[in-house]
């Protein structure tokens, strides 16, 4: 799976603000509700609810939130660069500037992983990570991401 099966233009957001891991996960499950026309509670309800199990902080300043959704028909994801950095209880401890929030219907299990994985490649590669945080505008962003979706393609 590639993040270009993920993700479109207009789920990429560079220049967020949130001052809280917690207002950053309720403004971003509105949008994702919003976008896929589903009730905004559930969203954010299941983002929490994955959040309490375990601080989804990557590492390297990169978060990727996810879970899965009723009457969601195909998995979805939005990744923000924020603009000021926030705590988000990351496994290195370093606060968090880059965000992946992956959304999934219920029964999709291995779409589920796959997408996961897709995200966890490009969030691997220190460059690719710098190159997104070195991005000037929102359209250099999403280049750098489908750059890496090439790169991985390959």
């Amino acid at each position: 799976m590639l993040l270009s099966e993920l993700l479109d233009f207009d789920s990429i957001r560079t220049g967020v603000s949130a001052k809280t891991k917690r207002a950053l996960l309720n403004q971003l499950g509105l949008y994702a509700a919003q976008r896929m026309g589903l009730d905004p509670d559930a969203v954010q309800s299941c983002i929490a609810e994955r959040e309490r199990l375990g601080s989804t902080g990557f590492g390297n300043g990169v978060a990727i939130p996810h879970g899965k959704v009723a009457g969601l028909k195909t998995v979805y994801a939005i990744v923000v660069r924020l603009s000021d950095p926030i705590d988000f209880k990351a496994v290195d401890g370093a606060p968090v500037d880059i965000v992946f929030l992956m959304l999934s219907p219920p029964d999709a299990g291995a779409d589920h992983l796959k997408a996961l994985a897709a995200i966890s490649r490009v969030v691997r590669n220190a460059a690719t990570i710098e190159k997104l945080r070195g991005a000037r505008s929102r359209d250099a962003f999403a280049a750098v991401l489908m750059g890496a979706d090439e790169r991985d393609a390959a």
